[in-house]
């Protein structure tokens, strides 16, 4: 099953790097990229090798990860609180994140340092989130949850003032397409950047997914297995953190992905997360592959990445639930 779809995610990648407003054939491509890690000098025109090797291929690895890394976070968070409504950003890190962004932005600071704050920001919603149970002295499942739930509401009403307060002309139309998610800025200098920051924490996940599956099973049962609950919850919920936190700076806010591709992949590989979990990254890798490619090639003007994750994430979740109405019933 994983080779398989590890070859659909092949086959969409070299798709997506020969479709857009100047399409190349995929032998053209495959060339380009092979002379390029041998260091053999290029056949093609320089115009189709810099599409290729400075705008496409970057901006693809960009969707990959990004989507590996929330659908790895979603299925994570939703195995740690056995909820299957929990989404990567409901500790509030996306909120965090984009309250960063937008500061970075008010200030007038560049991306590099845009993407450092909204990192940041996210870190700080979600240790905000985890110190009020610790605070009121109780640290369960629910209270977690509710505390995700003030801190994001209390973040969302502090982007919305920062909002308000900037140039309508300049700095809002950027705060607002940064919060709505793109690929469009990625460079080729972000890549290693992004292999640092969220591929460590997705291992980690993808090792201990055996005690995610404990966990499943209740606290009580997990701790006469001998799992160390506190322990796995932190470890679990800081890699998860780090991977929605690290995408939110790469790309901005991209609902939808964490919450519907680990539904997906249950059905296909059950419930088990040692199975689950790298399903999940390859399967988001393909829908946000295919998502940014669409919102390349769809009209004149480049679409927002979470609009089109909206448009299909909705009706896709909608016949999941269909499917399953009798499980949930």
């Amino acid at each position: 099953m994983l080779l398989g779809l590890g070859l659909c995610l092949f086959l969409f990648a070299v798709l997506a790097l020969c479709l857009g407003k100047y399409p190349v054939s995929p032998m053209n491509c495959l060339k380009i990229i092979f002379n390029a890690l041998l260091g053999k000098e290029q056949n093609a025109d320089l115009m189709t090798v810099n599409v290729v090797l400075r705008l496409r291929l970057p901006r693809i690895l960009a969707a990959m990860f990004v989507g590996a890394a929330l659908s790895a976070s979603g299925s994570a968070y939703q195995g740690i609180f056995n909820n299957p409504l929990v989404s990567p950003d409901f500790l509030g890190v996306s909120s965090g994140a984009c309250i960063g962004a937008a500061a970075a932005i008010l200030l007038g600071f560049g991306s590099v340092a845009i993407s450092i704050m909204a990192f940041f920001g996210g870190i700080l919603a979600v240790l905000i989130t985890s110190a009020i149970p610790m605070i009121l002295k109780n640290r369960s499942n629910i209270m977690l949850v509710l505390s995700g739930i003030i801190i994001g509401s209390l973040m969302s009403s502090i982007l919305g003032f920062l909002k308000f307060v900037a140039d309508p002309s300049t700095q809002l139309a950027s705060i607002t397409y940064w919060t709505m998610g793109s690929f469009s800025y990625i460079a080729p200098s972000n890549i290693p950047v992004m292999f640092a920051v969220l591929l460590p924490p997705m291992i980690v996940l993808i090792l201990m997914s055996w005690w995610l599956d404990v966990l499943s099973m209740g606290e009580m049962e997990a701790r006469a297995l001998g799992a160390n609950v506190r322990l796995v919850k932190a470890i679990a919920i800081c890699c998860s953190t780090l991977l929605t936190s690290g995408s939110v700076c790469m790309a901005g806010t991209i609902g939808w992905v964490g919450l519907i591709i680990p539904h997906f992949t249950r059905m296909i590989t059950g419930p088990s997360n040692r199975r689950m979990m790298p399903a999940a990254c390859i399967t988001g890798a393909i829908f946000m592959l295919m998502v940014d490619t669409l919102t390349r090639i769809i009209g004149s003007n480049e679409m927002p990445v979470s609009i089109m994750t909206g448009l299909i994430g909705a009706p896709f979740f909608c016949w999941l639930l269909y499917r399953r109405r009798g499980a949930i019933g």
